[in-house]
């Protein structure tokens, strides 16, 4: 697996061993910073749901000004440390190794707010919607944040709340949807109606 584009173009980064982690495939990778243009550079990102680190060191390559990794998994979380070293990123990356809902809980409870946010939890069951709501009401995502969900093909997800669905797409077994956050100006107009 490589960093597709970006300061650290071409260099390899390790996936976990073995099946529980699906790490994101170069050209779904490819596509979704493609679509999100600038957003990338300056942003504070979090990678929830890490495995390998992929999305979260691709945007770091692409000029985020940082990203939070959370990670359950030991030995994922022991790949997604070895590949931000070995990126030289330790200065603009940190891992939180436990729950992806009890971290959300957490940095919401310590103000921590995102520009960018990656989530790609197991396909199988109820996590990802769990995970959307649990962050769309944590204070977590800046105004205007745009949100990443990775699911199984075919299957649909619902934008909970505020955040609002700006587009979906398929790429084999995964679906990608872009979420936004309301920004500023839709809080105002919100307030005023």
């Amino acid at each position: 697996m490589r960093i597709v584009a970006g300061e650290s173009r071409g260099r390899r980064i390790a996936a976990p061993p073995g099946r529980a982690v699906r790490p994101t495939p170069e050209r779904v990778r490819e596509a979704v910073f493609s679509s999100l243009g600038d957003a990338v550079r300056g942003a504070r990102a979090l990678d929830l749901f890490a495995g390998s680190g992929a999305m979260g060191l691709e945007a770091l390559s692409r000029g985020a000004l940082s990203t939070l990794f959370v990670e359950r998994s030991a030995a994922a979380a022991r790949v997604v440390e070895r590949n931000i070293e070995a990126l030289g990123y330790a200065g603009r990356a940190r891992l939180i190794r436990g729950d992806a809902l009890a971290a959300v809980a957490s940095l919401s409870r310590s103000g921590e707010v995102f520009d960018l946010a990656f989530l790609d939890p197991p396909y199988a069951g109820d996590l990802l919607a769990r995970a959307l709501a649990a962050i769309e009401g944590s204070g977590l995502l800046a105004p205007g944040a745009v949100l990443v969900a990775e699911h199984g093909a075919g299957s649909e997800i619902a934008a909970p709340g505020s955040l609002r669905i700006e587009r979906s797409r398929g790429y084999g077994d995964t679906s990608v949807t872009v979420m936004i956050a309301p920004s500023r100006e839709d809080d105002a107009r919100r307030d005023n109606q």
